[in-house]
């Protein structure tokens, strides 16, 4: 069945809310050539697939540059091809054929289109012959780029990343030679048992290992990618080794002082790269203790988080990149790749969407990731008690980035820093059954009572920004209450 009309405004409506353009959705103003859009279905049904999304949208009326409704002179029932209408003209070109919906609603009274389109299911979807697919914001032809063809057969295949075979015909001293078994047990609290047989059954069972037919045993790619001695001993999985990279200023431009790979796998090795990265970031004088001591700029459960983050969401299946660790002398970056499955500014208090559950449940399981949903909501509340800046989200067509900035005064933080940490911490709130007050907000960013005005006229500011709004059962100026504007 179609989509209903209230679900096509709301589809259309969050494709402007988003900074850049998902890869599954294509925005035209007027652009009308049957061919094209012959191919863009074929691009968008490939491309919702590989993003694991049920559906791809061709939408005509919004901007591609400025996501702004600016309406359309396109409309289908009204446009034909080779005396055919140009729905009938464009099912009877797709291999396989599938269903495909125009939907015309009106929006801030300007005329928009919208082209509903299924995933591709079992094959991918061809259009006079051809196979298209989006890499970045652009249509190309799948056979050009076989990483990202092979990426969509496994999709197919139903087979998650995590069980594909990352090394094969291993013998079981190899296995117990390439994974850090011990690691495992430890995580767990276990001993390991005496027997090899019963250490490699364990494996199996947890999918770390599998048994071949011929009676021999193949590494997972979990098993590898989590407890590996050596990534680079699997050479699919080489480049997905988490990269750590300090930079002596602001940019990139400067020279690094330091930069490792850490080529051990995601479980064994993470206590060395929260060691590794703690040696790098700067720390501060602490004067709220009568001993003056130093502690890092960054809180570490929320390093902590991020990291667990930048292995839980990731895009295995994206060739010639991997996670990545900035750390500058104000700020730190983590990058992972794969474009946010979720509304960037609904980080807080979402129903958790993972693209590698199978890989979250695990991680969880040895004590790395916060409990379902929560580990955005960590990161904020650490960065609101050490009266930090708000954590930054950029969200690219194939990346997400985290970042976290050092300790800044209100005076010195950017007027869109002081909006998201007000957004932020409105969501925060919410989440613990509570609302924001000018009080709460004062005792986030450190300011006396004196000083309330400044933070009345942030509030102000923030719900004129759509960011927040008035509580609507506190609506006296003395006693208002803030909440999220989803709330």
């Amino acid at each position: 069945m179609p989509f209903e009309h209230d679900s096509i405004i709301s589809i259309v409506r969050n494709a402007c809310k988003s900074a850049s353009e998902y890869p599954w959705i294509e925005l035209k103003e007027n652009n009308a050539d049957p061919q094209q859009i012959g191919e863009y279905v074929s691009s968008l049904s490939n491309t919702a697939a590989l993003y694991r999304q049920n559906y791809g949208f061709m939408i005509w009326g919004v901007n591609d540059s400025t996501h702004k409704i600016v309406g359309t002179q396109f409309y289908p029932e009204k446009k034909k091809k080779g005396g055919q209408s140009l729905i009938l003209w464009i099912s009877t070109l797709l291999k396989p054929r599938m269903q495909i919906y125009f939907h015309e609603v009106e929006i801030e009274n300007e005329h928009i289109v919208v082209l509903e389109i299924a995933a591709a299911n079992s094959v991918p979807v061809a259009f006079s012959g051809t196979e298209y697919v989006r890499i970045g914001t652009n249509k190309v032809k799948l056979m050009n780029f076989p990483d990202t063809e092979r990426q969509l057969w496994a999709i197919f295949s139903e087979k998650s990343y995590d069980e594909i075979i990352a090394l094969d015909d291993l013998n079981n001293d190899t296995v117990l030679s390439m994974l850090d078994y011990r690691s495992y047990y430890e995580k767990l609290n276990e001993r390991p048992p005496s027997s090899e047989k019963a250490i490699i059954e364990r494996l199996i069972d947890e999918k770390i290992v599998i048994r071949n037919n011929t009676g021999s045993y193949g590494i997972t790619n979990i098993g590898a990618l989590f407890f590996a001695h050596r990534l680079s001993d699997f050479s699919n999985l080489a480049r997905k080794a988490i990269r750590i990279i300090s930079y002596n200023g602001e940019g990139k431009a400067y020279s690094s002082s330091r930069e490792v790979l850490l080529d051990k796998g995601y479980v064994n090795g993470f206590e060395d790269l929260i060691t590794y990265i703690y040696g790098l970031i700067p720390d501060i004088e602490d004067f709220s203790e009568p001993i003056r001591k130093d502690v890092p700029v960054y809180p570490e459960d929320a390093v902590r988080e991020l990291m667990g983050n930048l292995i839980i969401h990731q895009d295995f299946f994206m060739r010639g990149t991997g996670p990545m660790v900035e750390i500058y002398k104000s700020r730190m970056e983590v990058t992972n790749p794969g474009a946010p499955l979720i509304e960037k500014d609904r980080f807080v208090d979402h129903s958790p969407v993972s693209r590698n559950e199978t890989m979250a449940g695990l991680l969880r399981r040895f004590g790395i990731g916060e409990e379902r949903g929560v580990g955005f909501d960590k990161i904020v509340i650490q960065t609101e008690l050490y009266k930090l800046p708000p954590p930054e989200i950029i969200a690219y067509s194939t990346h997400t980035k985290v970042i976290l900035h050092i300790h800044k005064t209100f005076a010195n933080m950017s007027k869109s820093d002081r909006r998201l940490a007000c957004y932020y911490h409105a969501c925060i709130k919410w989440v613990y059954n509570s609302y924001m007050t000018n009080a709460s907000l004062r005792e986030r960013f450190g300011i006396e009572e004196k000083n309330k005005s400044m933070i009345s006229r942030l509030l102000k500011d923030a719900c004129e920004a759509g960011l927040i709004k008035i509580n609507k059962e506190s609506l006296a100026e003395k006693s208002r209450k803030y909440e999220p504007y989803w709330a």
